[in-house]
């Protein structure tokens, strides 16, 4: 009788786990609860399992941060979303400023110049005037330094206590200015990854704000339009700027995994060269979360080409909002679909997907 040695029962082990990982999304859930809307793992089941099996085309199937289409010869790139932050206004910004900076930042990570929004209000019965208008402000402000007007709309309003004073959807319309388009596919072994600042600044500032913590501390929301950046990296890195996203909501934890996963590649994230604001890394050890899976407003992840990473760097550091940049990572063959962090102690540890709901609403 033959016995298989240790490892090659953990292999096959390690290997089923891997195979189940893979397999296609199935939504299995009887009721719709707040982890479907963290970003994470039940997010991905929604989405992939529900939503897109249902409506499914070549435009959507991508789920990527905008959908690329043409229209009459011109390349566009299409995005949507809703904003339900509570409080309406913190520190660093407010729901409208966040509503237009969320939706032009979606389409900026997907090489297209932001153009034109539409915005949907739904209001609550008794939402003061002043506030309407403080937000309607904001809006038009955050708008104006996007380059991008508000060129539709819809109010809706819904009776008192069903709604937290007010929430935006918005679409973005934007034209595409890569000659290539920006994917995960594009990803290869030893390309770089990037951050372009502190991470986790949006979700602690809207704690903070909330009374969640027992903690004073000066954060401040990052929200702020990307599309500047974008234009530093794509004039430094051309076809050498393989892909990016907006590290939102599952913070860039999860960008980093999504992408993992479309590629098949393996990430191996540097650890101690994520820039994190001391008050964040602070807050993050009082609520036991870790500022990896915090959501941020106005930071992007970029994967280069290694030989341009440098130079992609200098780009982002050139302009205020990147002023923190710094490369965090790179792309490995191994393990495919799998994101490993090296630690400060150098060793290894697996971030995976944000599993349930640990933070409270934060965009």
């Amino acid at each position: 009788m033959t016995t298989r040695a240790p490892e090659d029962a953990e292999q096959r082990v390690a290997e089923r786990i891997e195979a189940r990982r893979r397999r296609p999304q199935k939504f299995r859930d009887e009721h719709v609860t707040m982890a479907h809307g963290a970003g994470g793992k039940a997010s991905r089941a929604l989405v992939e399992g529900l939503i897109v099996p249902l409506l499914t085309n070549s435009a959507l199937e991508p789920l990527t941060d905008a959908a690329l289409i043409e229209a009459g010869g011109v390349a566009l790139a299409m995005t949507t979303d809703a904003f339900v932050v509570r409080p309406l206004r913190f520190p660093g910004g407010s729901i409208g400023e966040l509503a237009v900076n969320g939706t032009v930042n979606d389409l900026a990570v997907s090489g297209a110049r932001p153009v034109a929004l539409s915005a949907a209000l739904v209001l609550e019965e008794g939402l003061g005037a002043a506030e309407l208008e403080a937000e309607i402000m904001a809006m038009a402000t955050a708008a104006a330094a996007a380059g991008v007007s508000i060129v539709t709309g819809d109010t809706k309003v819904v009776e008192r206590g069903h709604c937290d004073g007010m929430y935006v959807v918005t679409t973005g319309l934007g034209l595409r200015e890569t000659a290539v388009p920006l994917s995960p596919r594009r990803v290869r072994p030893g390309d770089k990854i990037l951050v372009s600042g502190t991470v986790g600044d949006h979700g602690v500032a809207i704690m903070l704000a909330r009374g969640d913590l027992d903690l004073v501390a000066d954060v401040r929301s990052d929200t702020a339009p990307l599309w500047p950046l974008v234009v530093a990296l794509l004039d430094a890195c051309g076809d050498g700027l393989r892909c990016m996203r907006d590290a939102t909501r599952g913070g860039v934890a999860t960008v980093l995994n999504e992408i993992a996963l479309a590629a098949e590649v393996g990430v191996v994230l540097e650890e101690s060269r994520v820039p994190v604001r001391p008050e964040v890394a602070g807050a993050g050890e009082i609520l036991g979360i870790d500022p990896l899976y915090v959501a941020n407003e106005g930071k992007l992840v970029a994967f280069v080409a290694p030989e341009l990473a440098d130079a992609a760097l200098a780009a982002l550091r050139g302009h205020p909002t990147g002023a923190d940049a710094a490369i965090v990572g790179e792309v490995r063959e191994e393990p495919p679909g799998r994101v490993l962090g090296r630690t400060q102690f150098g060793g290894h540890r697996l971030i995976d997907m944000l599993v349930g709901d640990p933070l409270p609403r934060i965009c």
